[in-house]
């Protein structure tokens, strides 16, 4: 027992090798080879200014990842595997994919930045035997020597070498501090310390691009969150800690740059650290040597983990691919099937020899995934899921800034880059859309985020309703209907209303008391609708209600809010034109609805198919003043649909008066002065005969319309109702409709 407990405490690293990991990684190969060059483009200040930039994305970043860490179990996978567990498995596979292939490229970088450090050798064949040997006679033995010694060793053997680079790499520094300006007597151009009166902006973003990868080593660390003891504690603290480091150091040495050398040196010598340490010409290319290999130590112990991480996920297209990347060796799991694609990978780029040409898409891909972290962090903070309880806490601002940082330096680096990077994820991530149409994707990403604004907007617009009531009308229209199976003509209609100017809500009514069966039946009965109107781009509302009558269900919309954070004001009614009794029931909740201010439409249906080509007729006469602007309002807001494109709108003034030219002259003066669009040709003014009646004119020339729009007044109800509605038998589809107050065309 006793055995057992100790196997288990010594299992996994600690907050150490986070740390480790991290800052070997950050005070890596930019740090010994671009900064001096930084500095002598830009000067001290806007050397600062890069560092602090690069910190402003990185240090959101780690409390990002520090929060989202604490917020849940961690495993194997690092970055992937808190986005994919944030965001789900097809966008934590698509930027791990990206992710790992730029840990893996990195290895390549850091290696032959590595053989820099051998410069002494280089020259040295060169002088003596007049050999211009390659870099990678250097970095290649040394990726197979690391390659072999982690495949047989396992992660433990590659954290003993970096404990042992990381002293090398801060004995290094401190010899680089205690190192003074360099002097040149004879020369008085070269003056040491002339760095802090300049700053060349037009370079600022190129050199930034230069610079930005070293930033990027204050992630290395969570990549072993799958070898750790404590994930939740180890990762916000040694994350931290190693980019706090970062920023310090960073800080200091370009300070020590900017006193001890010359504009000339700082920019023209690349190893111009090492003429200001002590024992600079041994010191300083062994602490490069440390940092860059430290660096590919921490990159090659990290790549094969995501790798594994996303192979365990089985977010790969073929079952042996993620068997053989995901299986492990020992109790810790060490990814070596993982580990070996890595490597070879990285041995391929450093054959090429030179990664310069990749290192801005890298960064890209570094940036993309901070961004992401950020943006997660930002959108758990604002949607608030019961389930994001963090140990750690970071500040919604600070994610927001992050990612919002991090998009805009990808443009000011390289717009192409910037799109390259984010074709690759679109392709990728489709890719695996079509892989894995199981998971959760973009739908899932902005649901709590959706959700909080909705409730928000809900509450604003109720506070500020008084206000509305006063602006342009447009409809927040409901329907309850027993027939939504067989008759799709009522949900076509509600689809055009509500397309892009207004809200709908329809009611498939089950008529019966509340059950476990009724609420069986309503649930079965909703998602048939849903899929039913799904693939006709409706942005239709559709639910179902359960209600013992057709007169108390109307009651009981009418006193729903709308979830459009609207007051509903609109009902529309349905009826078969074959089954003119249905009218009764319509008739007798109109007055229920009205008691409510709601404005009423009817829409009479016809056994013909909907024709819009045909045209919307509205027929207005001397008695529809309230409604007149109504009806107008409505063709219109039916025509922005694409259903109607091909289609127009025909207005008829009928009257028995000679003297019903007001509204003619009324709607002239809107056509001229552009409110209406239509032309003249499109008004019509019928003069009824004594012999005649309205349903007679109307059936004449409307009796090929793809929808008719007639208005009717309240007191219509009162008096024979049923013989209006059922006179116009010649005619297709018919909305007929009344207006609780005057609509206004502005």
């Amino acid at each position: 027992m006793q055995q057992d407990h100790t196997t288990k405490s010594k299992k996994g690293f600690g907050t150490a090798a986070v740390y480790l990991t991290s800052i070997s990684s950050v005070l890596g190969a930019i740090l010994f080879l671009r900064f001096g060059y930084a500095t002598g483009n830009l000067g001290f200040w806007g050397a600062i200014i890069i560092v602090l930039l690069g910190h402003m994305i990185t240090f959101p970043t780690a409390l990002a990842l520090s929060e989202l860490a604490t917020n849940t179990r961690v495993e194997g996978g690092g970055e992937y595997f808190i986005i994919s567990r944030s965001f789900g498995l097809k966008i934590g596979s698509t930027i791990g994919i990206t992710l790992f292939l730029s840990q893996t490229i990195s290895i390549a970088f850091y290696l032959i930045a590595f053989a820099e450090s051998f410069h002494f050798l280089f020259d040295w064949c060169q002088n003596r035997f007049g050999l211009d040997l390659p870099r990678q006679v250097i970095s290649l033995p040394t990726i197979i020597i690391l390659a072999i010694i982690i495949l047989k060793q396992g992660a433990d053997s590659g954290m003993k070498l970096l404990y042992v680079v990381t002293i090398i790499l801060f004995l290094s520094l401190l010899m680089f501090f205690l190192g003074k300006p360099i002097e040149h007597p004879e020369n008085q151009a070269y003056i040491a310390g002339n760095n802090f009166g300049f700053f060349r902006k037009e370079q600022f973003f190129v050199i930034f691009a230069i610079c930005f990868p070293a930033f990027t080593g204050m992630t290395a660390g969570v990549g072993l969150s799958g070898d750790l003891r404590n994930p939740g504690k180890a990762i916000p603290l040694g994350t931290l800690l190693g980019t706090l480091t970062g920023l310090v150091v960073y800080s200091f040495v370009i300070w020590k740059l900017a006193i001890s050398a010359s504009q000339e040196e700082l920019t023209n010598d690349q190893m111009v650290m090492a003429n200001i340490a002590l024992f600079g010409e041994v010191i300083v290319p062994l602490g490069l040597a440390a940092s860059t290999l430290s660096s590919a130590l921490g990159a090659m112990m990290v790549a094969p983990r995501t790798l594994q991480a996303i192979a365990g996920d089985k977010m790969f297209p073929f079952k042996r691919l993620n068997s053989l990347f995901s299986r492990g060796k020992g109790i810790t799991n060490e990814p070596q099937n993982a580990s070996l694609i890595v490597y070879v990978i990285a041995f391929v780029f450093i054959l090429l020899g030179d990664v310069n040409s990749v290192a801005g898409i890298i960064s890209m891909f570094f940036l993309i995934t901070y961004g992401t972290l950020c943006l997660s962090s930002f959108l758990n903070h604002f949607g608030s899921p019961p389930s994001y309880r963090p140990r750690f806490k970071s500040k919604w601002f600070l994610s927001l800034a992050g990612f919002l940082l991090s998009v805009w330096v990808m443009f000011m680096i390289s717009p192409i880059y910037t799109f390259i990077a984010y074709i690759v994820i679109i392709l990728t991530y489709l890719f695996i859309e079509r892989c894995n149409k199981d998971s959760k994707g973009l739908v899932n990403i902005f649901k709590g985020a959706l959700f909080q604004l909705n409730r928000q907007l809900q509450v604003y617009m109720q506070k500020h309703q008084s206000s509305m009531d006063t602006e342009e009308w447009r409809p927040a229209i409901i329907c309850v209907s027993l027939h939504s199976f067989e008759r799709e003509k009522i949900l076509e209609l509600m689809k055009w209303i509500s397309h892009q100017h207004g809200f709908g809500t329809y009611f498939h009514l089950i008529e019966g008391y509340y059950s476990k069966q009724t609420y069986k039946e309503s649930k079965a009965m909703l998602e048939q609708l849903i899929n039913n109107t799904k693939d006709r781009g409706s942005t239709l509302y559709i639910d179902t209600m359960i209600s013992p009558s057709y007169t108390s269900a109307i009651a009981q919309v009418i006193q729903t809010p709308s979830i459009s954070g609207m007051e509903n004001n609109m009902v529309v009614f349905e009826y078969d034109k074959r089954h003119p009794e249905e009218l009764n029931k319509i008739l007798e909740n109109v007055n229920l609805v009205r008691a409510g201010n709601f404005d009423v439409g009817i829409l009479a249906i016809s056994e013909h198919f909907f024709r819009p080509t045909n045209g919307i007729h509205v027929w207005i006469r001397e008695h529809d003043e309230n409604n007149t602007n109504f009806m107008i309002l409505l063709g219109y807001i039916i025509m922005s649909h694409p259903d109607w494109k091909k289609s127009y709108i025909k207005i008829f003034l009928a009257s028995i008066k000679k003297d019903f030219m007001k509204i003619k002259e009324d709607l002239e003066k809107r056509i001229a002065a552009g409110r209406l669009p239509i032309t003249l040709a499109n008004i019509e003014f019928v003069m009824i005969d004594e012999n005649q009646s309205f349903s007679d004119v109307v059936e004449e020339r409307s009796s090929q319309a793809g929808l008719t729009i007639i208005g009717f007044r309240e007191e219509l109800i009162k008096h024979e109702p049923v013989t209006f509605f059922t006179d116009f038998k010649a005619i297709g589809d018919i909305f007929f409709v009344n207006t609780s107050t005057p609509k206004e065309i502005t």
